[in-house]
Parts: structure tokens; sequence; C-alpha cells
């Protein structure tokens, strides 16, 4: 798969990076994509959640009359659940919600989720950015050059850059990451992909692993 390089206006350079057709020209799996996802959304929740027991909340624990003769329910303390300020039964309890997921199931869930983008011609090769200094409106430029103001736009860097990271993190919609830290979710909930050419060139190199 070959795409044309852009440079930060938004026009042709000339050049143009071939992208591994293993990888942007595989056959999408969309189920593997759904556990990837569903995985990644488990793991960010907190489950922190928490009620407390009739062991926890307060009050006596004497018995509040004898078991028989009374013509009443049975009753224990007034920390019964039965009771509007006792206990809760079976209430949830803190937990993680992540659930394992074989790293081959989530490297086939990236390449499909890579294929899907360059499906729906939803993927840009921009030049390498080289910014002396954090500057938001440099970056929010690019992005209207591009005319992607209104889309979710991934940036992939081939390596971290303090002043493109600073630099996107206040604008809408806009969101730089890694080409090593790239996972399923970021891919599929992107509108686009705007790969720095020195992220695209590292596809090709032996070393380059999606995971």
């Amino acid at each position: 798969m070959q795409l044309e390089v852009l440079n930060i206006k938004g026009k042709k350079t000339g050049r143009q990076v071939e992208l591994p057709a293993e990888i942007f020209g595989a056959t999408p799996n969309d189920h593997v994509i759904y556990l990837a996802v569903k995985q990644y959304l488990a793991a960010r929740r907190s489950g922190t959640h928490k009620v407390k027991t009739r062991a926890e909340v307060q009050g006596a624990s004497r018995k509040l009359h004898k078991q028989k003769g009374t013509g009443g329910a049975r009753k224990g303390n007034i920390r019964n659940p039965l009771y509007k300020g006792g206990g809760t039964i079976f209430g949830p309890k803190p937990h993680s919600y992540d659930f394992k997921l074989n790293r081959k199931v989530k490297d086939l869930a990236k390449i499909s989720a890579l294929s899907h983008k360059a499906i729906d011609q939803a993927i840009l090769v921009l030049e390498d950015i080289d910014m002396k200094a954090p500057k938001t409106s440099t970056i929010a430029t690019i992005i209207s050059q591009l005319n992607l103001d209104n889309k979710k736009t991934l940036v992939i860097l081939p390596e971290y850059d303090e002043n493109i990271y600073l630099s996107t993190r206040n604008i809408p919609n806009v969101a730089s990451t890694l080409l090593a830290d790239i996972n399923t979710y970021d891919i599929m909930n992107a509108d686009i992909l705007v790969i720095t050419e020195g992220a695209a060139k590292i596809f090709n190199e032996e070393e380059a692993v999606v995971a």
C-alpha cells in the first residue's frame, strides 16, 4: 500500500511510503477488535464501588427481642439488612474488571483495526514535524491545513517528542501517541490516523512489531 507524503501545509511532497500489505491489507477480523476494545475499556474501570455489610455498619449488636414467643418475625440486631440503616446483602465489592487476552489476539486486533482504516482511506502520511518549543497554534494550523478540523485525529510518532505532545493535548479531538504504544481502541476511536513519515518507515523494518 503506497501513500503520498504530505507536508505540513497539506500539499504533496512528491515522496511516497510503502506500508506493508500484511498489516494494512489484511482481512479485518471484527470479533477480535471487539474483544480488544472490551478488554481495554474493562481495564480502565476503577472497580472501587463498595457497600457496607451488616458487619460494617454502625449499630448495637444486641438481639432486639427473644427468638420465639413474640408473634413477630425472628430478628437479630439493628444492623439487620431488613432495617433502614442496616447492612446490604450481596452488595458490590472492590474488584478489577480486567481480563486476560492472548498476545496474538491483541496483535491481530491491531492489524485488523489498521486494515479497517486503510479500507476506509482514513490514513494520512505527514512529513516529520520539527518543533523547537511547544506551540498549540502550530499543530492546530497543521490540522486545519489537512482539513481535519472536525475529525478525531490520532497523530502517530516514531518516538516521544515532548513539544508535539504538549502542543496536541489542548486541541479537541486531537491526540498523539507513539507507534510502540498504539492500541486497538485508540485506532478505532479515531476518524483519521496521521502517521508521520518516520513512523511510517518503521512499519517496514524487520524490528517493527505491531503490539
